[in-house]
């Protein structure tokens, strides 16, 4: 499968079909929604997969972009991906393991904007969004992927809902910290 970031270049995939890439109308509405504040930010990307989301991060300005992803696999595309992306004064890391354990290990960075799209039918939601506040910068913003037919909550630890979109199949979910 073939994906291309912002209109130009194709990253490679996994044959993996665990790793579902998002879609490139919700990729492309979620930088559309953000344009104004990736250039410069700090991006989180739990769940990485394909590390399309973090790649078109790269595309669009952040100065450093972190991804959390359990297969080796993806591990490695994605560090392939995103050195065909990153300019000379990005920087990128991508770790292997689980997201709430590396979450605790990621202290005392701080993320302006982070993206978290487990497995639709994971137990990843909870935990995830429930620990991630320490690493949250002034005014950050959490987006969150799922299924439409799997409503998340409003309130989740310290993140508030402050949006929701949906695209077909997929919802996107928008938090702020309280």
């Amino acid at each position: 499968m073939a994906i291309r970031i912002n209109g130009a270049r194709a990253i490679k995939t996994s044959t993996d079909l665990s790793i579902r890439p998002t879609a490139s109308k919700v990729r492309a509405a979620v930088f559309n929604i953000l344009q104004t504040r990736v250039k410069g930010a700090n991006w989180l990307d739990i769940c990485t997969g394909s590390g399309a989301m973090g790649a078109e991060a790269l595309v669009r300005g952040a100065a450093n972009v972190v991804g959390i992803e359990l297969s080796a696999i993806a591990c490695q595309i994605v560090r392939e991906n995103w050195q065909k992306f990153a300019k000379q004064d990005q920087t990128f890391q991508v770790i292997k393991g689980d997201a709430v354990k590396t979450l605790r290990k990621l202290q005392p960075q701080y993320f302006n904007l982070v993206y978290f799209d487990p497995p639709y039918q994971s137990d990843l939601y909870q935990p995830v969004l429930t620990s991630i506040s320490p690493l949250l910068a002034d005014r950050a913003l959490v987006i969150t992927e799922c299924d439409r037919l799997r409503p998340m909550p409003d309130v989740m630890g310290d993140l508030i809902c402050c949006d929701r979109r949906q695209y077909g199949q997929t919802s996107l979910i928008f938090y702020e910290k309280e």
